[in-house]
């Protein structure tokens, strides 16, 4: 017998994963990859705490369907940011039972606990994400809480043993904290989740960004992670890198909605990208506050070239001219 487990890597999909492992049931983890969570330099840090809960791991990249079928016309709305919880978890429980045939797995799993998030995780929110799925073969179990729920076609049939599912409900984590304690897991995401689509800072750049472009891309989601975010005079949008790591990013991930502003001299500081479509106005702007953020001297003039365009232009004296811009 195998299932198949929606993983985040959090502590409840590893508790949910040991409790059907520990009936000896295979179990393949899946790490759905929307693009608003985990970076990928860190999936290696999610298939340890697989390898802890007895699962192998597997990423599942859904980004462009997530984008088109998901995010922006959500069936059930949006949470407090940007985040359409329970259709997306409806979409992500239909990938995983669609995969359970090349997979040779019978059913999926969840970490989920009955009444813990307050949109996705009500019994009637339950109910409508197995609507979502399609789950009419009643393949989803919850081992968290499943003594709460109806029995499931793996409990039914004797995949699983219900007596040794559990009965947690709500928010307090000291029931899920004491069976770690005795798994002895000491690996594991604190709580919160760490979708980028409820923190709000992120979801102010998205709604931002789709008041000007409504064609959002795997890159241009990328691109919301990294560096600053202006938003010029006349409209065009100026991204410059934080650090080294930005600066490194942002050169191997282009992006051909921008375009870069490159110093003809040798000058060394954070780089600069400029929508492609920027009038001369906030093109010239962009060039002056990217020199701000580099070494140049503020008082001589600077050979800049930008797509086909070779300007000549002097920075400005304080980049603090940015925080009027900044996308925040």
């Amino acid at each position: 017998m195998k299932a198949l487990a929606l993983f985040s890597g959090g502590l409840d999909s590893m508790l949910a994963i040991k409790l059907i492992t520990d009936q000896g049931i295979d179990v393949v983890a899946l790490h759905m990859d929307t693009g608003f969570g985990v970076d990928e330099e860190k999936f290696h840090i999610l298939q340890r705490r697989a390898k802890i809960a007895g699962a192998k791991f597997k990423v599942v990249d859904i980004k462009n369907k997530y984008l088109q079928e998901v995010l922006f016309t959500p069936k059930f709305g949006y949470g407090r940011q940007f985040n359409p919880c329970i259709d997306c978890h409806g979409h992500m429980f239909k990938v995983a039972l669609a995969m359970l045939e090349e997979e040779g797995a019978s059913f999926v799993i969840t970490g989920e606990v009955l009444g813990q998030r307050p949109m996705s995780q009500r019994r009637e929110a339950l109910n409508q994400v197995k609507k979502l799925a399609s789950d009419d073969e009643d393949l989803v179990l919850r081992p968290m809480c499943a003594k709460l729920l109806n029995p499931t076609k793996p409990e039914r049939e004797g995949w699983v043993d219900r007596e040794k599912l559990l009965n947690f409900s709500g928010r307090d984590r000291k029931p899920q904290l004491t069976l770690a304690k005795k798994f002895g897991f000491d690996d594991y995401a604190t709580p919160g989740g760490g979708c980028l689509l409820t923190v709000e800072s992120f979801a102010v750049k998205i709604k931002e960004y789709l008041k000007f472009d409504k064609d959002m891309r795997d890159i241009d989601v990328t691109w919301l992670k990294l560096g600053r975010h202006l938003r010029l005079k006349n409209g065009a949008k100026m991204v410059i890198g934080r650090d080294e790591k930005d600066n490194e990013f942002l050169l191997k991930s282009p992006n051909d909605k921008f375009q870069m502003i490159s110093f003809l001299d040798d000058i060394v500081g954070a780089v600069s990208f400029i929508d492609k479509n920027a009038d001369d106005e906030d093109l010239n702007f962009a060039c002056r506050l990217a020199l701000a953020y580099t070494k140049a001297p503020k008082d001589k003039s600077v050979n800049i070239k930008v797509g086909d365009k070779n300007l000549e232009v002097i920075p400005f004296e304080d980049k603090a001219i940015a925080q009027n811009f900044f996308v925040k």
